[in-house]
């Protein structure tokens, strides 16, 4: 009896283990409910927009920020903008077959954009502009045919602008502008179609777009088309070439011997002559290294040890409480505010090297930006961004032209950001105990940008878990001479 009864339910049994499996298959995420969780996951810091993003659910159609396709269920549309979401832009996204907008402008993002974003190619726009990403434009991105908006500004990426970019002849737009971008802006294609707005802001890119001649290897200007000048102009050219080249042979022997003697009077001044106190040759030496922050100095060590041992006392901008800030201009145009921190006892290089690592990660809109350091045997050579608009204090003292109620509302509003996420989204959260006026910097759209946080002796609040900073930080103080050097 007991047999023929075990033989009844062998049936039941298994039609219940296939619905239980059935039902688990249903209730999994789709794959492209996947892809986003894995973008999920590379976040570090939000403002808890991505909470709401649950793994149990069967597809993310209902997640915030997240459109679908409302028969396919498939993802067409990502659009979290101004969420402060910080980390980098997960590769996976490149899996999101069908998605038609990237919006992801104005947050926190670092690192590279993934070059998998060329798989998605029903992309429309691509909108991350107002982040910190670094790195190449890829290439890959001219797989996407029918890419209509592009716009990458205002963050730190770096090399040239991909030529395959120029084969979408679907695209409106596409600014690229604020970055570090070098070289030629290509001609072909629909580069021919855009303004110089779309490039500004890069100062070793050159082409016509912009009016700016680019230079060969040799130095030589680079032509793309024959100037306008009529053939018997040309024909008097070809009559005087030969005079002007026995004039020019003359003039640059004559250039050579000045320069061989320049040469010979630095050669004597760098072994015989006097070093100033305040010069950061002695600082650079000894087989130091440059530590950089998620890629925000798109320069070799070796190029940014060089300009620092080019600074004296002719670059000082302004003095802080621990310390002089410098102005540190590139070869390519970029200009960076540099602060020098004196070394205090042997525990100095413990103590900073943990603070800096926490400062490196911080990337608001409305704090200034460290960018990377120095450490040196006898000092730190702190890189944060040059603010050409000065301080607050000066904006408010010391210029002649008074600042309207509208952009004396719009730097509260900056410095109540900056402050803001640094009291209450950033971990670990900041308590900015030294602030003044000359503490908040200003763009040169008078924009506000809150400065001197974070490198103080630090106290732990073990029952609130918040780090306070004491007054007096090694930050980067307000040059006074901001105003001089205003572009």
């Amino acid at each position: 009896m007991g047999i023929y009864l075990m033989k009844c339910k062998w049936p039941w049994l298994l039609n219940i283990l296939f619905i239980f499996i059935l039902t688990n298959r249903i209730r999994a995420i789709s794959p492209d409910g996947e892809a986003l969780l894995s973008f999920r996951i590379a976040i570090v810091s939000s403002d808890g927009v991505l909470s709401q993003w649950r793994p149990e659910d069967p597809d993310p159609c209902k997640w915030k920020g997240v459109a679908c396709d409302s028969k396919t269920k498939r993802v067409t549309t990502l659009s979290l903008t101004n969420h402060k979401l910080s980390g980098p832009v997960s590769p996976d996204l490149g899996k999101l077959e069908h998605l038609r907008l990237l919006i992801l402008h104005n947050n926190n993002f670092y690192g590279s954009i993934p070059s998998e974003l060329g798989n998605c190619t029903e992309l429309q726009g691509i909108y991350l502009q107002g982040n910190y990403l670094s790195g190449l434009i890829p290439s890959e991105l001219g797989n996407l045919s029918s890419l209509q908006n592009l716009d990458i500004s205002s963050n730190s990426l770096s090399g040239s602008i991909p030529p395959s970019i120029g084969k979408l002849d679907k695209l409106i737009t596409c600014n690229v502008s604020n970055n570090f971008l070098v070289g030629p802006i290509p001609s072909q294609g629909v580069f021919g179609n855009y303004t110089a707005s779309s490039f500004v802001g890069n100062r070793g890119l050159c082409g016509k777009q912009i009016n700016i001649t680019c230079k060969d290897d040799h130095g030589g200007a680079t032509t793309n088309s024959k100037s306008p000048t009529s053939a018997e102009n040309q024909g008097g050219k070809k009559k005087y070439s030969g005079r002007l080249l026995i004039s020019a042979s003359g003039t640059m022997g004559a250039l050579l011997l000045v320069a061989l003697m320049c040469f010979w009077g630095c050669f004597l001044y760098k072994k015989f002559g006097k070093h100033e106190g305040n010069t950061l040759a002695m600082d650079v030496s000894g087989g130091a290294s440059i530590f950089m922050f998620h890629g925000d100095l798109p320069y070799s060590s070796k190029d940014i040890i060089k300009k620092l041992e080019t600074l004296n006392e002719e670059h000082i901008i302004g003095t802080g409480g621990f310390g002089t800030v410098y102005k540190l201009a590139m070869d390519d145009g970029n200009v960076f505010a540099l602060k020098r921190i004196v070394k205090i006892n042997e525990g100095f290089d413990r103590f900073f090297e943990r603070e800096l690592e926490i400062l490196g990660s911080i990337k608001h809109r409305y704090l200034v930006n460290l960018r990377g350091y120095y450490n040196s045997p006898t000092s730190k050579l702190l890189i944060y961004d040059f603010l050409a608009g000065g301080s607050l204090d000066e904006a408010l003292h010391e210029r002649s032209e008074q600042l309207d109620w509208e952009a004396r509302l719009n730097i509260i509003m900056g410095a109540a950001k900056g402050l803001a996420y640094l009291h209450h989204d950033c971990s670990p959260r900041i308590i900015h105990r030294d602030i003044k006026s000359s503490n908040i910097l200003l763009d040169s759209n008078l924009e506000a940008r809150v400065s001197d946080f974070g490198l103080a002796k630090l106290l732990e609040d073990e029952e609130s878990h918040i780090t306070t900073i004491v007054a007096g930080t090694f930050g980067y103080l307000a040059p006074v001479k901001f105003l001089d050097d205003r572009e």
